[in-house]
């Protein structure tokens, strides 16, 4: 009897290749889908942050900058448009996923018109809003309307909330169709002993460690974060790890005025999360915009919960009374005084991490994410 087996699809991947959330959920996506079977041809100016490119059904394609002196700023558009053009020639591409609508799906399309103009097959475009294009840039009348033009000529558009779905149509007025599918989280193997690991970051076996995950852009409120901390800071066994994917040195002199300096430690470009959040007791973020809020996720799935503001998607990500709780943006008393209740409430916290954790596996896993991709690839090809 023969097994009907399901095409494997040929997929072009352009996504940032930095720590930020996008670049983790397009990484995260594609090395999934490799291991269904698919090729995935990933392409970038770098390697992806945590892409592993020797993977199997994993390619990866460099985009070189042109040294054209013409040019006052260097351009990445136009090469990235005939990488593409490259790519999807030589390996008959399927679909081709961009994140972020600019530059990515600017790109893409102009890659697309090159093709026409030169008959050469080119796959359907689907365009992943993550947030800053809509949140930033389409809020930039100098680019806004190639933002919306990019979303408008894509074969099909998604985002990652249904909260970026709405701002997307309130900013752009776009009557474009937004599919939403949420992004996922993979939790990897823990690999260092938490003991070990609080030892390492100095810990004392009595201090209650917060862990906060981001890229550090003023969005993300750092102030407001170190702020909590100097509300507790007369119990000095709260500690603050910041694991941090940008610059924090502009940072440093407002840790110093608040005299948290023995309180916060900061770790830069970390790849095993998973060991650092693990050695925690809960996340805690407080951005004034999040469209998802991918770092918030990340810690919940290691079981720990999270206190977050209640903004954007992290409203569809966390429960609050739940798996955490949610405050409004900029009340550091009210996060300073739910982590002072939680630390004398062992059995709250460690309900709130199994919830945490059971919320993740059940929305936010892989089986049930990459699966939705796959069938919506299909789907797309069938009626673009």
């Amino acid at each position: 009897m023969k097994v009907n087996k399901e095409k494997k699809l040929k997929i072009g991947i352009v996504c940032y290749p930095s720590v930020g959330g996008s670049g983790i959920v397009a990484t995260g996506l594609g090395s999934e889908l490799a291991k269904r079977g698919h090729n995935v041809h990933f392409i970038s100016y770098d390697p992806p942050f945590a892409l592993n490119i020797k993977s199997p059904n994993i390619f990866f394609h460099k985009v070189n900058f042109s040294g054209y002196e013409l040019f006052k700023y260097p351009d990445y558009t136009l090469p990235l448009a005939v990488k593409i053009v490259e790519v999807s020639q030589k390996y008959k591409l399927d679909i081709l996923h961009v994140h972020y609508a600019v530059p990515h799906a600017t790109a893409a399309l102009l890659a697309k018109d090159i093709a026409k103009e030169e008959g050469i097959p080119f796959p359907n475009v689907v365009t992943t809003l993550h947030g800053t294009d809509i949140t930033l840039l389409a809020r930039d009348k100098t680019v806004m309307p190639v933002v919306k033009y990019s979303i408008e000529s894509s074969c099909a558009v998604t985002a990652v909330s249904q909260s970026l779905k709405s701002d997307t149509i309130k900013a752009l007025k776009t009557k474009k169709h937004i599919e939403v599918i949420h992004n996922f989280y993979t939790p990897k193997k823990i690999t260092k002993n938490r003991i070990i690991m609080r030892k390492s970051l100095g810990l004392k076996e009595d201090d209650f460690l917060i862990t906060h995950l981001s890229n550090l852009r003023p969005f993300k409120r750092i102030p407001d974060l170190l702020a909590i901390i100097h509300k507790l800071k007369n119990n000095k066994k709260i500690k603050l790890l910041i694991l941090a994917g940008g610059d924090f040195t502009p940072y440093e002199i407002l840790v110093k005025k608040f005299g948290i300096s023995k309180q916060v430690i900061v770790k830069k470009n970390i790849k095993d999360i998973e060991n650092y959040i693990n050695a925690g007791e809960l996340g805690v973020y407080t951005s004034e915009e999040e469209s998802f809020g991918m770092a918030i996720l990340e810690t919940m799935s290691y079981g720990k919960p999270v206190l977050a503001t209640n903004v954007g998607g992290v409203k569809e990500v966390v429960e609050h009374g739940k798996t955490g709780y949610l405050f409004g943006v900029g009340k550091v008393n009210d996060f300073a005084s739910k982590i002072s209740s939680l630390i004398k409430d062992a059995s709250q916290l460690k309900v709130l991490g199994e919830n945490a954790k059971l919320h993740a596996e059940s929305n936010f896993c892989a089986q049930k994410i990459v699966t939705k991709y796959e069938e919506y690839y299909k789907h797309i090809n069938k009626i673009c």
